[in-house]
């Protein structure tokens, strides 16, 4: 389509004139049908909040249509409303615009509706089974209408994937402002979700779809090589390659979780992830995430004893359940190294899980119209898993809860995996072992960048500059961030070569305050200086040093008594907003399942200016040291060296550090 025509398209907004109705596309991954949750008095307030974007002469057409999508789907998407024109990131001035930074949110948002890219893009979800950008495309016309239309004076309001409206503002305010799922504590329980999504006034907006900022599994691809590769070195035995030949067996190949194999490669283990949806293994496979798929679990048990014998390092795909191979492999005496699981298990009951002995269509058929049949055949296959894992780890499997909700939903099943005083779970979270330690407490987290040029030179450009920077500040670095240091180098340097870009041209590393503020700094003088042709997109990951608080994930390894408080996402929104970002969000739910977790996130456009300049530095500064301060006070040694670190550099911050009791008095005292 040429750009001045998908220009007056995204200028029209919500068509005066209907649209053609649109098939229903079986080719396309749809999302699950959501179970009928509504009483008739709510259905027809669903359909009331529906027809309040329309005229009402399109009322009498429309009325009975989104009826039927409520009836089939268990949701109103609006399918007729659903655009003809691709959906990908174009170039920054393909998207009609008055403001920059409008556009750039634009760019992004149609990155996460690009079928390469999006989970079930005609629903709107991005990735996590439910995590979605808007309910229905009305809000995505009207919201791209609002972007299209807005000065740099005004700021669109975002509450749930609905457009309130665009309000007077100022150039130093954030462009958009965003906020999902927030509802009253009390009502945050899975069914509560079920009833307000259907209702058509809140959403699950996971952490970066929700938000814009989802760059494909690239996303999460070096969070889970940093993790696989520091499991390994945990296990690895004295002057062994903590590597070679290794076995880590997982599943889930979706949106996050089809990072898993490509991340198993960097690594240079072998990895096998089970995955029950066929369309979801061929998109991995035909985008080269995973390099061979088998369907037999003899044929699979074969493959991975041939690999492991010859010290190979590949990534293998089982199209079908996870709990069938953890018994295989049980059975056939096949040593798991690593073990873990990324299955959305924050969303058990709608498709985030399905359970063994049933295919996927005899699953979405249970879950749609007997909820309570498929919740109990969940429970036992979440107690079947949990048993043939236990099975692993007493031959000395390092299994590891990658943040997905596992353990707690399989602890509320009834599955053996409670540690002996009855609190604990016996597993670690992958952030109290791994990245809480050696990298959220010291500042490291996911920063990300996008070239808004769409131009693969200007990536290239990006990954040498932040190569160089990294280098440059390693020279000097302490050594209890040498390895990270070490790791993200490897990381970048290798890139281009793992060939991780769907969708846009974006890269993701781990970098402290130090690293992001210099990279993006060296970034805005290169687009000033036209080396880099277009702006840049800053952002990062919810799962991050301050931007979440999640007691079973970010916030697993804080043992003062706060991880069930989320002053610090709260706090970390706040202090963006007024720092310089160009948008930011807060979301209920994101990562680890509704009413678990609030996290908060931000996007920012580098476009070569001083002001650009302000704002990153001022932002990007605050965005880490809000969570390093906050992980100190809860005496994480790494977090109070940081802290220390972070005062001695600028004298303008203050940190409140704690004090340490002595153990042995508090024992004699209870």
């Amino acid at each position: 389509m040429e750009t001045e025509k998908f220009k007056k398209l995204i200028l029209q907004g919500i068509p005066e004139e209907l649209p053609a109705k649109k098939d229903y596309d079986r080719d396309i991954n749809h999302a699950p049908i959501r179970k009928d949750i509504l009483s008739v008095e709510e259905k027809k307030l669903a359909l009331k909040n529906a027809l309040r974007y329309f005229h009402p002469k399109h009322h009498a057409v429309l009325a009975p249509e989104f009826a039927d999508e409520l009836k089939k789907y268990g949701r109103i998407y609006m399918y007729r409303f659903r655009p003809d024109y691709k959906m990908h990131a174009r170039h920054i001035n393909d998207f009609p615009h008055q403001s920059k930074q409008a556009a750039a949110i634009m760019l992004m948002i149609q990155n996460n509706l690009d079928y390469a890219v999006a989970q079930h893009p005609h629903e709107l979800i991005t990735y996590g089974g439910n995590g979605a950008v808007f309910q229905n495309w009305a809000q995505y016309l009207l919201t791209m209408q609002y972007l299209a239309t807005m000065t740099d004076e005004q700021t669109l309001v975002m509450y749930s994937g609905h457009p309130m409206g665009l309000f007077p503002s100022h150039k130093d305010a954030p462009r958009v402002v965003v906020t999902n799922g927030m509802v009253i504590p009390n009502y945050s329980k899975q069914d509560d979700w079920e009833k307000f999504n259907a209702l058509g006034v809140s959403q699950y907006g996971q952490m970066t779809a929700g938000s814009y900022m989802y760059i494909g599994p690239q996303g999460i691809v070096h969070g889970t090589t940093i993790t696989v590769m520091n499991a390994a070195r945990k296990v690895a035995k004295a002057n062994e390659d903590p590597f070679a030949g290794k076995l880590f067996l997982t599943s889930g190949l979706g949106g996050m979780s089809g990072a898993q194999p490509k991340a198993g490669n960097i690594a240079k283990v072998i990895s096998v992830t089970a995955e029950v949806n066929p369309k979801v293994t061929h998109t991995r496979y035909s985008q080269g995430w995973v390099d061979e798929v088998f369907e037999d679990l003899n044929e699979l048990v074969q493959r991975v004893k041939k690999a492991k014998a010859e010290k190979e390092v590949v990534s293998i795909a089982y199209q079908g359940n996870i709990v069938d191979v953890w018994e295989k492999f049980d059975a056939e005496n096949i040593y798991v190294d690593l073990g873990s699981d990324q299955t959305s298990l924050h969303n058990p009951w709608a498709g985030g899980y399905y359970p063994v002995g049933h295919s996927l269509e005899e699953s979405q058929e249970m879950m749609a119209h007997h909820p309570e049949k498929f919740k109990e055949k969940v429970r036992e296959s979440l107690r079947r898993q949990a048993a043939a894992i236990n099975k692993h780890t007493a031959k000395g499997t390092y299994f590891f809860d990658y943040g997905n909700a596992f353990l707690l939903e399989a602890s509320r099943a009834g599955a053996d995996i409670m540690a002996k005083d009855g609190i604990r779970f016996k597993y670690p979270s992958y952030v109290q072992d791994i990245m809480g330690p050696l990298f959220f407490d010291y500042g490291f987290g996911p920063f990300r960048w996008v070239c808004t040029s769409n131009d693969p030179k200007d990536l290239e450009k990006t990954d040498k500059i932040a190569a160089k920077i990294l280098s440059e500040i390693m020279k000097n670095s302490p050594k209890e961030i040498q390895s990270q240091m070490a790791d993200n180098i490897q990381w970048i340097e290798g890139a281009q070569e793992n060939k991780l870009v769907v969708g846009s041209q974006a890269r993701i590393l781990y970098a402290d305050a130090e690293g992001r503020i210099k990279i993006a700094e060296a970034f805005n003088k290169a687009i000033a200086e036209g080396k880099i042709s277009a702006p840049i997109v800053l952002g990062r990951d919810h799962h991050d040093v301050s931007g979440t608080d999640s007691p079973y994930r970010e916030t697993s390894n804080i043992y003062d008594g706060s991880s069930f408080t989320a002053d610090m996402a709260i706090q970390n929104v706040i202090g963006d907003s007024f720092r310089g970002a160009t948008w930011v969000s807060i979301h209920n739910g994101g990562g680890v399942g509704w009413g678990e977790v609030i996290n908060g996130g931000f996007g920012m456009l580098l476009d070569g200016s001083p002001d650009a300049d302000r704002r990153l530095k001022s932002m990007l500064y605050w965005d880490v040291n809000n969570g390093i301060s906050r992980r100190s006070w809860a005496r994480n040694d790494g977090a109070v060296f940081a802290a220390r670190r972070a005062m001695e550099s600028n004298p303008n911050l203050k940190v409140t550090l704690p004090n340490f009791a002595d153990e042995k008095m508090l024992d004699k005292l209870f």
